[in-house]
């Protein structure tokens, strides 16, 4: 099943801010995503309609799971 590693920030403007990562390696090192977190955040990296990363909120991991049938 694929996973996807997501990394949860508040923006400059109080809104949440969203990047993920497709296949993280595991086990996640969660030292190391919380010190890319704080990086992304020290060079303002990106802007998004949602503001600018300014803190972090949050890091988890999601499975998803799909079953496709033909039609």
């Amino acid at each position: 099943m694929p996973k996807t590693l997501e990394m949860i920030f508040v923006s400059d403007i109080g809104k949440n801010i969203t990047v993920s990562v497709d296949d993280p390696k595991e086990p996640v090192d969660l030292d190391a995503v919380k010190g890319a977190m704080d990086i992304i955040i020290a060079q303002q990296a990106f802007s998004t309609q949602s503001g600018k990363p300014y803190s972090k909120k949050g890091v988890r991991v999601v499975e998803r799971n799909v079953d496709e049938y033909e039609v």
